[in-house]
């Protein structure tokens, strides 16, 4: 056979691009958050939010969030308030002004949605 035939996607290559590839999306990702819960902490006003401390603080409560949120019937709540939690630890603030960094970056959230939204659907309609 030739090289390269009968091994599919299994090539070392590829299996590592792979692994890269998700790598630097999970980063990317992670930035993105960061930068939105960044906008929301400086919002309601936290003075030690930084994007870094935000990318920890999205990481770490994500994780939190992720394995509070098995527990049943009360686990979602448990993962938010878990969340909560590691953005008030993260950026040394109180209660309130944590829980409205991420209410503000849900916020944040749909608001960019929402203008993306509209300019892809006016892109869209200008090209018929």
């Amino acid at each position: 056979m030739p090289a390269g035939v009968g091994m599919g996607v299994l090539r070392p290559g590829v299996l590592g691009a792979i692994g890269a590839l998700g790598a630097l999306v999970l980063l990317i990702a992670l930035l993105i958050a960061g930068l939105f819960l960044y906008f929301g902490a400086r919002l309601v006003g936290i003075k030690d939010a930084t994007i870094g401390r935000a990318m920890i603080a999205v990481l770490g409560g994500g994780i939190l969030a992720r394995i509070l949120s098995i527990i049943p019937v009360i686990g979602w709540l448990l993962g938010i308030m878990g969340y909560v939690w590691v953005i008030k630890a993260v950026f040394n603030t109180d209660w309130l002004k944590a829980f409205l960094a991420w209410l503000m970056t849900i916020v944040v959230v749909i608001i960019t949605v929402l203008i993306l939204a509209v300019i892809v659907g006016l892109s869209l309609m200008a090209a018929l």
